[in-house]
């Protein structure tokens, strides 16, 4: 008698390594298989339909099925499937790549420099300053500074800037010449008492006292997502990035934007920079930039770093810097695609439009036991899961309460992310009004069959 096939399951758990997972349970449970895409929707191997509220892993704005991101990517694969920008090479669709993001660009911007992703992008802008710094003859000026919470990526410099336990414990990191700063989470930072105004003003204080403890000599850099994402989307005071800013410019510190999640319209504007008023000298970019559909990324850089950089090249002879996949063709043809697409539907326009309703469907779970707060802008949210409302103590990580609620979901076919116990919502930017009231109906009939074992586990915790 013949052994059964393997299930995609078990095939799974047999020779793939999974980012993010717990590995045991993982060999355990096996993986949810997804294999067709139609719109905000998903369906697994068995043919059952989620709505994917978290956009893929926070990009794909335009959904699971635009043709036209298919059609432009056979295009090219046709016409030219690859070529470098190596030693003065170039293609036709990537100089209109460039030329097009950087008209979009809420500040006055120079160049672009293309990467696959957004660590890659993130990862870039590091050796930038370091190069940027040493162009100016300040070899000691080399030190960025993160914030805890952020997230900024997994290579080895940018998991470092990355201000997660996890992305640290046991791989050595981070590296030398990154430091974190305060987050900007009141509900969670801020003292009994402090608006949020006094918050902003203690963390910018907060600031200007850990670069004079560190010698602003050393100091070259602060990195900041607009909203943190991974974080537990985390919404900043009206005035932190204004204080903040006032503070970097003082001690001649350059500003990186992280957009990787908040560009392309997430926010309500095109860019987080403009949503809350930076200035930044570099901003990278990935995510929905290709719709997710291709990998793709950029970090753009304004005059004064590539007046540096011209004179730093002079000196050396090249900017030793790049990737075989730097602006390859086929990625370039779908983002150049996308970046229409966001035009032509008025993308931007319909965010605006569904957005105000989103929110306050988020905030209808508000008063729900062990919901301590519900944030958001534009089109991300979430709800942060606590033992008590009233203290704000928060459930111990390691009882995985984030984790039953986002089980829940899935059996109601909605996916969105445990972001430890905060639930993180960043639906397609395409989505309707239907489809988002769809999305807090199943999300109400999780959260209430999770209950009892929340119940369960907050009662034993005490």
């Amino acid at each position: 008698m013949n052994a059964p096939l393997p299930t995609l399951q078990s095939r799974d758990v047999a020779n793939m390594l999974h980012p993010y997972t717990h590995l045991r349970r993982h060999e355990a449970q096996g993986p949810l298989v997804i294999t067709r895409g139609k719109g905000v929707y998903v369906y697994d191997d068995k043919g059952k339909e989620y709505i994917e509220a978290l956009a893929g892993l926070w990009c794909v704005s335009l959904g699971f099925s635009e043709q036209r991101l298919a059609d432009a990517a056979a295009k090219q694969m046709s016409t030219l499937p690859y070529y470098h920008t190596f030693a003065s090479k170039s293609h036709d669709i990537g100089v209109e790549l460039a030329e097009k993001l950087l008209g979009m660009m809420p500040v006055p911007m120079s160049k672009v420099f293309f990467s696959n992703s957004g660590s890659e992008a993130n990862d870039t802008a590091m050796k930038m300053v370091w190069y940027y710094r040493n162009a100016l003859g300040q070899h000691r000026k080399k030190k960025i500074i993160s914030r805890i919470r952020g997230y900024h990526g997994v290579t080895v410099a940018t998991a470092s800037l990355t201000g997660l336990p996890d992305n640290h414990r046991d791989f050595d990191l981070p590296i030398a010449n990154v430091r974190h700063a305060d987050c900007p989470h009141h509900y969670r930072y801020g003292k009994a008492g402090e608006t949020e105004e006094q918050f902003a003003t203690r963390l910018a204080e907060s600031l200007e006292s850990q670069i004079l403890r560190e010698d602003p000599e050393t100091v070259a850099a602060f990195i900041a997502e607009p909203v943190q994402g991974a974080g537990g989307v985390i919404v900043p005071p009206a005035t932190y990035f204004p204080k903040i800013q006032a503070v970097l410019k003082k001690y001649d510190v350059l500003l990186i934007a992280d957009e990787v999640i908040c560009g392309f319209g997430r926010t309500a504007n095109m860019f987080g920079t403009e949503t809350f008023g930076l200035e930044p000298d570099i901003i990278t970019v990935a995510k929905a930039l290709s719709s997710g559909y291709v990998p793709i990324s950029a970090t753009v850089i304004n005059d004064k770093l590539y007046q540096a950089f011209l004179n730093q090249s002079d000196k050396i002879g090249q900017f030793a810097h790049g990737y075989t996949y730097s602006n390859h063709p086929v990625p370039a043809a779908v983002a150049l695609e996308t970046l229409k697409i966001y035009e032509e539907r008025s993308i931007l326009d319909h965010v605006r439009s569904i957005a105000p309703g989103f929110q306050a469907s988020l905030r209808q779970f508000a008063d729900r036991p062990f919901v301590g707060e519900v944030r958001g802008v534009g089109l991300i949210g979430a709800i942060e899961l606590v033992t008590d409302k009233a203290t704000r103590v928060p459930f111990d990580r390691k009882l995985g309460v984030g984790a039953v609620v986002a089980k829940a979901c899935q059996e109601q076919g909605l996916i969105i992310r445990a972001l430890g116990d905060t639930i993180g919502f960043c639906p397609p930017l395409i989505i309707t009004e239907a489809e988002l009231k769809e999305v807090f109906a199943r999300f109400d009939r999780a959260l209430t069959a999770a209950m009892p074992e929340v119940e369960r586990i907050a009662a034993a915790a005490k």
